[in-house]
């Protein structure tokens, strides 16, 4: 049975006023592009179609005016439920404005949830989200007034607390591959990520909707090698034939065969990266990487963490994973966010929860935005910027060991290194570490429960979690204590008995000469900063 071949245009005239819609992607990549742009211009030159539900797991965007950006105009979208929001503004504004109902929650529960709903489950069960903004008890993960349906409730069992996750519904998936052959057939060797094509798909199709697969080129049935095909035939009705601009690799690459593990490893060149604050606050945190221990990096300045441990020659003695699947390599930053050059396997998003989930990672870097007294963090929302918790709270209350990475403070900071000292040319005007963080995305208290290792490492300054608050437990070699440090925070942390200076050679040009001794290992029960 041949499926049908459409142009983007109409595939667009399939989607109906009220449908329930899940996207494909992550950030710029695996995103069905040609798709998206030709629904948003049928709306603006029809006006349908209206009131859609749309559903995402990770972010999907350029921060401007690409992927889910195309579908958020007045009347066009109704409800929003989605794990990552800042790189959709358009939709933000939506939002701020009571327009639509919105909700947020851990991007790994979403794909769990997808998968946990095409198999008729009523909903996904997790601890991830307790003692968060997600947990019903401080807000439901709802974003505006308007959001009033409740999507998650608390639950015991045997004793314990969980969140339950209410299952989902949608009936149309938009998703995108590299190859269908007639049959509908897809296969993805030319993306970087696998994603949770399958759970949607599957999902869609067991509700009876339409699933759209946007691919790249197409062959006769035959051709394709089975154990390739990541979504199979019997879950597709309809493939678009896009063009290559709108078929990029990611929204910052054409095509990088490094990112699918083709071409040639050895001819990798590794550029040094000036000493910035994102530099000196990534060489401290590789400081803290173990032999052989299974990381995770998030967005931001922990991205430049696989930077240093590339110039450092140590990049094969840790193993990088990124949430949405690829394990090995060295991951990408930016708009290629989500890739790894010659990554060692890539599996699925939801696959790949799983494993962060039950606590399959050592070591975690995630970034650092607001901190309060307590230790909680917000990275999620500031003021009517909805930035959106991703795989935050998952990874953060899963990991065996936690690292929080960003300057101390926010705006236009202007430092001078290089010479093994640090001076503050002009600071940052915005206080990061304040007495109550708008929204809580990092839960203190259930990192203390659990009794987890918890490091915040800045560019002048590193915190541990301490009983009640924060321990300052090292400074950089030239700054000041108390002007550049506790007269920057709203609260007074607890300053140890052991107070360090940081190493200097985190503030010289020069690589530092890091090495991860044998006897420094995943499995040497060192505790965090000993």
């Amino acid at each position: 049975m041949k499926t049908k071949v459409l142009t983007a245009l109409q595939a667009a005239n399939l989607l109906e006023d009220g449908d329930r819609v899940v996207l494909g992607g992550f950030i710029g990549a695996v995103v069905p592009e040609a798709i998206e742009h030709a629904v948003g211009t049928r709306f603006l030159e029809t006006g349908h179609p209206r009131s859609l539900e749309l559903y995402f797991t990770a972010g999907q965007g350029n921060g401007v005016d690409k992927a889910t950006n195309h579908l958020a105009h007045p009347g066009m979208v109704s409800m929003a439920y989605g794990g990552h929001w800042g790189l959709i503004p358009r939709l933000q504004k939506l939002a701020n404005a009571n327009e639509i109902q919105g909700y947020n929650f851990p991007q790994g529960v979403i794909a769990q949830l997808l998968r946990d709903s095409a198999a008729g489950k009523p909903g996904t069960l997790s601890h991830v989200g307790l003692g968060t903004f997600v947990d019903p008890r401080f807000g439901g993960g709802k974003i505006n007034a308007l959001t009033v349906d409740d999507r998650v409730s608390l639950m015991e069992v045997d004793g314990e607390e969980y969140l339950f996750y209410k299952r989902i519904n949608p009936n149309v998936a938009l998703l995108r591959g590299t190859t269908a052959d007639e049959n509908g057939n897809i296969t993805m060797e030319d993306e970087c990520l696998f994603l949770e094509n399958l759970a949607a798909a599957q999902l869609v199709t067991n509700m009876g909707g339409k699933v759209i697969v946007q691919v790249k080129r197409m062959v006769k049935n035959g051709e394709l090698d089975p154990q390739q095909v990541r979504i199979p035939g019997i879950f597709v009705d309809a493939v678009v034939l896009a063009d290559e601009d709108e078929h990029m690799q990611t929204f910052a690459e054409s095509l990088n065969l490094a990112y699918c593990g083709r071409g040639e490893a050895g001819k990798k060149v590794t550029q040094q990266r000036p000493l910035d604050a994102k530099k000196i606050i990534a060489r401290r945190a590789a400081m803290e990487l173990k032999r052989g221990a299974i990381l995770n990096y998030g967005i931001g300045v922990p991205e430049v963490i696989a930077t240093v441990t590339d110039e450092e020659g140590i990049t094969d003695q840790v193993i990088a994973t990124v949430e949405p699947g690829a394990i090995g390599g060295t991951p990408a930053g930016g708009l290629s966010f989500g890739a790894s050059a010659f990554p060692d396997a890539v599996i699925t998003q939801d696959q790949m929860f799983d494993f962060y989930d039950g606590g399959g990672i050592d070591q975690a870097f995630l970034g650092l935005a607001e901190c309060d007294v307590k230790g909680n963090l917000n990275v999620s929302k500031f003021g009517t910027k909805i930035a959106g918790c991703g795989g935050f709270i998952n990874i953060t209350q899963n990991a065996k060991q936690v690292f929080f990475c960003g300057t101390f403070t926010a705006g236009k900071l202007e430092i001078e290194t290089g010479d093994g000292q640090l001076s503050i040319i002009n600071d940052g005007h915005i206080h990061k570490f304040i007495n109550e963080v708008q929204q809580i995305t990092f839960s203190a208290d259930v990192a203390r429960k659990n009794a987890k290792p918890v490091l915040y490492i800045t560019e002048r300054a590193v915190f541990k979690l301490g009983t009640d608050t924060l321990e300052l437990i090292e400074i950089a070699p030239g700054v000041d204590l108390q002007k550049d440090i506790l007269d920057k925070m709203t609260f007074a942390p607890v300053i140890s008995q052991e107070l360090k200076v940081m190493d200097a050679r985190i503030f010289n040009d020069a690589p530092m000469g890091l090495s991860l001794p044998l006897e420094q290992t995943v499995n040497s029960n060192q505790d965090v900063a000993a």
